[in-house]
């Protein structure tokens, strides 16, 4: 069984002397590394041939999150296909092998998502995003859950993921054109399909965002845009049901055990300005491409 890295980036040096020294310790190393830069202004594209990585450089305007990883998967060979972001560094050097197993731990399962822990400096939200989203047990999820799960279940992340070549090609593939969430597409066809997605909890990255206010607003929007396009998701799979309440439960929780209680406006800020961003994205037909732009943090995908 062959093993390609799929690596999509832009101006990464900042994470280059973490990522690549966790690289080379994996005990499982990819046949084929493959880095698809944005025109990197800094030394990424050197640094990684350096490293041994085939690069190869596109145009900004090129890249989209489905797209991009649509004509990846086409340049390699292999029959496991992982995908990570240039700011997600493996954990431990078993982080490829327990991810890889875990997409062969059941003959059914077409993806399989690896947990994603704070960086060591993630702020509270941030990392109270990650332990939300990412528990410590380990779940194979199959469209019989959705009843249980709603729209969680098609729930992936391509910041690290591995992907079976035969269930991707079955369903198509990534999707050309999206402005984010390519792997929940990706996810819910498979599941549609009659394949199972896995979440792998023993096979861990260090990957955290902390969000400005308004950063969180625009990522939301671009949420809000993909689903209002791909309508099929949610008729398919059903809402979110009460997640989005038990998310913000959770962040207050945080924010008092932490002895932080005074941070409890921003939260309840940032929860109305999620939710507005999604419901302004969900209705995006409406305005032009130039205030998209504005609203959006994928401002590119909009020129």
């Amino acid at each position: 069984m062959s093993v390609a890295l799929i690596i999509p980036t832009r101006n990464a040096a900042a994470h280059l002397d973490r990522l690549l020294p966790a690289l080379a310790a994996q005990s499982l190393q990819p046949d084929e590394l493959l880095v698809v830069d944005s025109s990197s202004s800094d030394d990424t594209v050197a640094r990684f041939r350096e490293f041994g990585a085939r690069v190869e450089v596109i145009a900004p305007k090129q890249f989209n999150h489905g797209g991009t990883r649509r004509w990846a998967s086409q340049q390699v060979a292999a029959q496991a296909l992982i995908c990570l972001t240039q700011d997600a560094i493996p954990a431990s050097p078993e982080s490829f092998a327990q991810l890889v197993a875990n997409l062969y731990s059941e003959p059914d399962i077409g993806v399989a998502y690896g947990r994603q822990l704070p960086h060591p400096n993630a702020g509270l939200l941030g990392a109270q995003s990650r332990r939300f989203n990412y528990p410590p047990q380990s779940r194979s999820k199959r469209l019989s859950d959705a009843a249980e799960l709603g729209i969680k279940t098609c729930f992936s992340s391509d910041s690290f993921s591995v992907y079976r070549r035969d269930a991707l090609e079955a369903i198509g593939g990534f999707p050309l054109d999206v402005i984010g969430s390519e792997d929940a597409y990706v996810a819910a066809k498979l599941l549609l399909s009659g394949y199972a997605v896995r979440y792998a909890a023993d096979a861990e990255v260090q990957h955290s965002h902390d969000y400005r206010v308004l950063e969180e607003f625009r990522r939301y929007f671009d949420i809000g845009v993909f689903y209002g396009r791909e309508r099929w998701i949610r008729q398919a799979f059903g809402s979110a049901g009460g997640e989005g309440l038990r998310y913000v439960k959770a962040e207050l929780q945080a924010v008092y055990t932490a002895g932080a209680a005074w941070r409890v406006p921003e939260v309840l800020l940032r929860t109305a300005l999620k939710l507005l961003g999604y419901r302004l994205g969900h209705h995006e037909a409406y305005f032009s491409s130039s205030i998209k732009r504005h609203l959006s943090m994928y401002s590119n995908y909009w020129t």
